[in-house]
């Protein structure tokens, strides 16, 4: 299991996450975004609805009878009732339930930053875990930092 631990530094989540969901939709996978906070949620709707003029992400909220068929599923639990083998902690909280798919993308800023390490530090010793920190240099661009 991969968990990818991204630091947002330049660009915000608004521009980093609809760039990694469509990346797991493009090969196939379905993802669950997971944050506790319903404004967040409703905002992060409203943002795969528009993040590209020429395109949109899939997506629905959970809670709806067609969860099952929604391809992006945004939700205040790691519960993936799409089948979702991929999730988003978008909200800065690592979640151990994160876990128990094939790859984790854990999206903290600065406020979250200690948390953050401290699941990093979590996650060293557990078997079968590959951990990658990505953070953005001043053009905003991923790289990898360990």
């Amino acid at each position: 299991m991969q968990v990818d631990f991204y630091h947002l530094t330049q660009v915000p989540l608004e521009r980093a996450l609809p760039q990694i969901a469509d990346k797991v939709l493009v090969t196939g996978g379905r993802l669950v975004i997971v944050a506790n906070d319903a404004a967040q949620r409703a905002k992060l709707d409203q943002l795969l609805w528009s993040w590209a003029p020429e395109s949109f992400l899939p997506h629905g909220q959970a809670g709806g009878e067609d969860d099952a068929r929604q391809p992006v599923l945004i939700a205040a639990t790691p519960d993936a009732a799409n089948g979702a083998r991929h999730i988003a902690l978008v909200d800065g909280v690592w979640r151990d339930e994160a876990l128990g798919f094939d790859r984790a993308f854990h999206f903290f800023d600065e406020d979250a930053i200690g948390a953050a390490r401290a699941a990093w530090k979590g996650l060293a010793d557990r078997e079968g875990i590959i951990r990658n920190y990505w953070k953005q240099n001043d053009a905003g661009r991923w790289e990898k930092a360990a």
